[in-house]
């Protein structure tokens, strides 16, 4: 079966790689809209369920996968930054402290559909103005959720749970759910 990942996203196509040989690119291109009021596993969730229905909409026959990562710190989803000034911030906010991230994962196929998520925390290194400056005008932190990359070095002091889930693909979490929703 023919299976597409709903996301343009070239960190979650490389983490996919390590699971499955063969897939296509497909990704959702409707707002992402969400009650910022939920719990954030439900925020993602539905975020996941929204991308990989849009998708599987359009290609029935196949298997979507669809997600959605968020950054949660003291009761606010933390998302991509709109200017750089908002990445600072963002990075100052977190700069030695413990954050969530959650992933939220939508599998479907013809014979199923299940949505899971998984929470990682993420514990900050104290952020320097200069190492915030240089960070941010190097453009990383411009398209992540959080202003960061668990893969860009020096912003990650220690995390505990999934590291590629931090990245934007939960790849054991995935891995599991597409073989379920797979079998007949």
């Amino acid at each position: 079966m023919k299976i597409i990942l709903a996301s343009a996203s070239p960190r979650r196509r490389e983490l996919l790689k390590q699971i499955v040989e063969d897939f296509e690119i497909i990704p959702a291109s409707g707002e992402e809209n969400a009650d910022k009021s939920l719990p954030p596993e439900n925020i993602v969730c539905a975020l996941a369920e929204n991308k990989c229905g849009e998708v599987f909409k359009k290609n029935p026959e196949a298997a979507v996968i669809g997600c959605d990562t968020i950054v949660y710190f003291n009761g606010k989803v933390l998302g991509k930054p709109v200017s750089k000034q908002e990445a600072e911030t963002t990075l100052r906010l977190l700069s030695g402290k413990t954050h969530s991230v959650y992933t939220g994962v939508c599998v479907r196929s013809p014979y199923k559909s299940l949505t899971c998520f998984c929470r990682t925390e993420v514990e900050f290194n104290e952020l320097s103005e200069k190492f915030i400056k240089e960070y941010v005008n190097g453009g990383s932190p411009m398209d992540k959720a959080g202003c960061y990359g668990i893969q860009d070095g020096g912003v990650v002091k220690n995390y505990s749970g999934s590291y590629s889930n931090v990245v934007g693909l939960p790849v054991p979490l995935v891995e599991k759910m597409l073989k379920e929703v797979l079998e007949r």
